[in-house]
């Protein structure tokens, strides 16, 4: 009896389904069991939200607070100077890092991590919690996309991009950074697509010479940086602005 009582569970679950197959017949296909994936659909979702910002802040009020920085980045987070970094859809955790670093930098330029001339005395009056809200606001506007800067070098930006350089040891961008250049926010990897290809140049040039040190005690960056000739970081950067 209780054999059969489960058969009967199990065939209420897993309905039968028939499907055609050629001329000759049908075969018999299994519908998938809303129940059994229900556990797996919900995780999904989860991790969906989760992802939406792993920094805990306010939007709106980020938003409310962003007033200054449009003026050099713009009101929806895209710079028209290319000098000035895009910000919109970046990662939170690598707005709230840059930002830190550069008010931290405000008050000792010599062992800063950043330091500029306009951004570290704008950063200087933000608290933990602004921080945190202008990362989450800029990280929620739409990503910028930008053709690349020069059509001429994209397969030479693309090979050091996806491939690194073998001779030289150069790793990959795409390890990082993602083929997309999304980024990783968990890693606090930035996202570089559709960046302004001067200032992805003037990045990859200060860590070169070692005017930028936030990558941290690996260096990876500057160590990445210093492997790569003028005509690499001009691909390279050419290259980054196109990415979607």
């Amino acid at each position: 009896m209780r054999s059969t009582k489960k058969a009967n569970k199990s065939n209420e679950n897993e309905r039968w389904l028939r499907s055609p197959r050629g001329s000759n017949g049908y075969t018999k296909m299994k519908k998938w069991n809303a129940k059994s994936w229900l556990p797996i659909v919900v995780l999904l979702v989860a991790t969906h939200v989760q992802a939406e910002s792993l920094v805990e802040g306010s939007a709106e009020s980020g938003k409310a607070r962003a007033i200054t920085c449009m003026a050099c980045h713009g009101p929806e987070g895209i710079s028209v100077n290319p000098l000035w970094p895009n910000i919109a859809g970046q990662s939170a955790t690598y707005i709230a890092s840059q930002l830190t670093a550069f008010r931290d930098g405000a008050t000792n330029p010599q062992g800063a991590e950043r330091h500029d001339p306009l951004m570290s005395p704008q950063s200087l009056a933000l608290t933990d919690e602004d921080i945190r809200n202008l990362a989450v606001y800029f990280e929620s506007l739409p990503a910028p996309a930008q053709a690349v800067a020069n059509p001429g070098t994209v397969d030479k930006g693309q090979a050091l991009y996806r491939g690194g350089d073998l001779r030289n040891g150069t790793a990959a961008c795409l390890a990082c950074h993602g083929p997309t250049g999304r980024g990783n926010p968990a890693a606090n990897y930035p996202a570089l697509q559709g960046q302004h290809a001067v200032y992805t140049a003037k990045q990859l040039n200060d860590y070169a010479s070692g005017a930028r040190t936030s990558d941290g005690k690996t260096s990876v960056m500057r160590d990445i940086a210093a492997r790569l000739s003028k005509d690499d970081i001009d691909a390279l950067a050419s290259y980054v602005q196109g990415l979607r």
